[in-house]
C-alpha cells in the first residue's frame, strides 16, 4: 500500500507516519509539504493508493490539490486531514472529491478505523460535523431536497452510484452522501426500502 502524505507540518508528519503504519504491514510512505512536490510524486508513483492533504499549504492550497487530482488522478482515493472543522470546508471537499475528512485532532485509533473505511469504499466524516451539515440541509423539514429527489429517481431506476455521478457531473463521493441523507430522511436502510417509501410519498400526494 502506498500512501501519499501532503502536509507542510514536519512534525505532524512523522506522528502520522507511526499510525498509519497500523493500516497496512507493508505501507510505503511518500510526503511533500506543498502543491508542486505533491504533483511530481503522482507523476512519478503510478501505484498510490492513498493521498491524505491539509487544506492550508504555502502558495497552493489543498483545495487545487484536491482539483488537479480529480482531473489527472479521479482514481486516488483522496482524504483531507485539516485543523478545520468548518462545514463550508467539509462539504467543498467532499465535492471536490475527497472522500474523507479528518480533524486533525482526532485519536490515533479513530482515524485508522476511518482510513480503513475509505479504503473500503466508504466516505468517513466526523458524526458531529455530518450531523451539522443534515441539520443545515434540512433547515428543520425532512422534505428532501430538489437534488436528492433527482437522485432518488435514478436510483428507483436501478442505476449505480457511478452511473449517477456521471449523469449528473458530480463524484461519486458525492453521490453516497445523498443517498445517505435520502437514506436518513426517509428512515431507510437500503435502495429496496427507499423506493417503497417514495411510491407511498407519491401516492399520499395524488390523494391530497
Amino acid at each position: 500500500m502506498k500512501v501519499l502524505l501532503v502536509d507542510d507540518h514536519a512534525i505532524f508528519c512523522e506522528g502520522l507516519s507511526y499510525v498509519l503504519a497500523k493500516l497496512d504491514d507493508d505501507v510505503v510512505f511518500l510526503e511533500a509539504n506543498n502543491f508542486d512536490d505533491a504533483a511530481l510524486h503522482l507523476k512519478n508513483n503510478a501505484d498510490i493508493d492513498l493521498l491524505l492533504l491539509d487544506l492550508k499549504m504555502p502558495l497552493k492550497d489543498g483545495f487545487s490539490l484536491l482539483d488537479f487530482c480529480r482531473q489527472h488522478y479521479p482514481l486516488i482515493s483522496i482524504v483531507v486531514l485539516s485543523a478545520s472543522k468548518n462545514i463550508h470546508d467539509v462539504e467543498r471537499a467532499i465535492k471536490a472529491g475527497a472522500v474523507g475528512f479528518i480533524p486533525k485532532d482526532t485519536p490515533s485509533k479513530v482515524m485508522v478505523n476511518a482510513l480503513q473505511l475509505v479504503m473500503m469504499g466508504e466516505i468517513y466524516i466526523p458524526r458531529s460535523i455530518s450531523q451539522q451539515i443534515d441539520s443545515d440541509d434540512t433547515e428543520t423539514n425532512d422534505a428532501l431536497t430538489p437534488r436528492q429527489r433527482e437522485v432518488t429517481s435514478m436510483m428507483m431506476k436501478g442505476y449505480s452510484n457511478k452511473k449517477i455521478a456521471l449523469e449528473m457531473g458530480i463524484t461519486v463521493a458525492t453521490i453516497k452522501m445523498h443517498v445517505t441523507s435520502v437514506f436518513k430522511k426517509l428512515g431507510v436502510n437500503n435502495r429496496t426500502e427507499a423506493a417503497i417509501a417514495m411510491q407511498r410519498l407519491a401516492r399520499y400526494a395524488a390523494q391530497e
